[in-house]
């Protein structure tokens, strides 16, 4: 379907809160008029539109080298909505669908892009909108043969007001990713998103409660034991770091908390990284991967993957045991099938060594009560 699909991405305005153009503004590695024209892409749209207007001259050859179309706004200072109703008016009547971003929006997670889609598919909706924590975001994808409509729009409020008229028609998905609500207006808003820019890779605490309670609706069992393994590992890394490691907490954090998420799928692990690597998270994927077997010979430096691993070896449900609590029971229920055993035994074994490797490198016995939060 995405060949009827066409996304108009609004970069004309003044950028006058912001101080410096907005859709030039460096955002990890590239532009944010960069970073928006190629989410459309990455996710099969090749109509991609991009309405001008302010210094339309300088983004004219970064749009043709993207392959995407330029539309003109004469009529941009008198704001945003003329530049909705340029881009929207320009669309063909072929059109199935088309998206609506801002370009002070560029951070939107192409899984995102890829869920709206797949809703619009399904419910073939007048509007879909992606929510996040029960709240809506950009971009809307629209039904083409509203197109007339919103481009000619006269009333008050903008987008949101044109849309309005659709409210029955309209479909909500919830999605993992905050980015949908981030924009930025503001010299703050924009080091925010610079920053997020560089860490795209792990969902914050929570972008990780939005999938696993919002998009997954995972068991609030395993959402528990998730939230405990993850304050264990946290806690854990933050030691090694005043020992001189150099674990990234929050990943550690992240990955704690959805490294169950796939719990009731056949070989839960793999079947969670998959998932995680979907949503676009690879470097929590990596380390849900390996938090039921992982080689660790006891002499290598600890990574965050080991921690991860041995938390979780360290809580049952909701409470921090002894390895031996956490598998004695497993290893009584399997004792007459030799396969099972040798599994167990190894994980056992695995998660030994590292425990000693990790209590050598800090210098006392792994808490097994929870520790009061710190700052770090």
């Amino acid at each position: 379907m995405t060949g009827s699909v066409a996304a108009v991405v609004l970069a004309a305005g003044l950028s006058s809160r912001m101080g410096e153009f907005k859709p030039l503004l460096p955002l990890g590695g590239c532009t944010a008029l960069e970073r928006s024209v190629t989410l459309f892409q990455r996710a099969g749209i090749r109509d991609v539109r991009v309405v001008t207007g302010h210094r339309s001259e300088e983004l004219a050859p970064i749009i043709t080298r993207l392959c995407g179309r330029i539309v003109g706004n004469p009529r941009y200072r008198d704001g945003m909505f003329t530049s909705v109703a340029a881009g929207v008016g320009s669309l063909e009547s072929g059109v199935e669908a088309f998206f609506v971003l801002p370009v002070d929006l560029p951070l939107v997670r192409p899984s995102t892009i890829e869920r709206l889609l797949h809703a619009f598919r399904q419910e073939r909706a007048d509007v879909v909108y992606p929510v996040f924590m029960g709240e809506r975001g950009h971009p809307p994808l629209i039904a083409g043969r509203l197109a007339r409509d919103i481009a000619g729009w006269q009333g008050h409020g903008g987008l949101r007001g044109a849309l309005a008229q659709f409210e029955k028609g309209a479909v909500e998905v919830e999605v993992a990713d905050e980015l949908i609500l981030r924009d930025m207006d503001t010299p703050d808003d924009y080091l925010w998103l610079r920053e997020r820019a560089n860490r795209l890779q792990v969902p914050t605490a929570t972008e990780c409660r939005a999938l696993l309670e919002k998009v997954l609706r995972v068991d609030e069992r395993i959402i528990r034991h998730g939230r405990e393994v993850a304050r264990l590992a946290v806690e854990l890394g933050a030691q090694l770091n005043r020992s001189g490691g150099s674990l990234d907490l929050q990943l550690l954090a992240a990955a704690g908390l959805l490294h169950d998420l796939a719990r009731h799928e056949p070989d839960h692990a793999p079947a969670g990284a998959r998932l995680l690597q979907e949503l676009g998270f690879d470097a929590v994927a990596e380390l849900v991967a390996s938090h039921m077997d992982i080689a660790f010979s006891g002499r290598e430096p600890i990574s965050e993957a080991p921690v991860l691993y041995l938390a979780d070896k360290l809580v049952c449900g909701e409470r921090r045991v002894p390895l031996t609590e956490r598998f004695s029971p497993v290893l009584e229920r399997h004792a007459g099938n030799p396969e099972i055993i040798g599994k167990v035994r190894g994980r056992l074994l695995a998660a030994r060594l590292i425990q000693e490797r990790l209590e050598s490198m800090i210098g006392h016995p792994v808490p097994l009560t929870p520790q009061p939060a710190s700052s770090e």
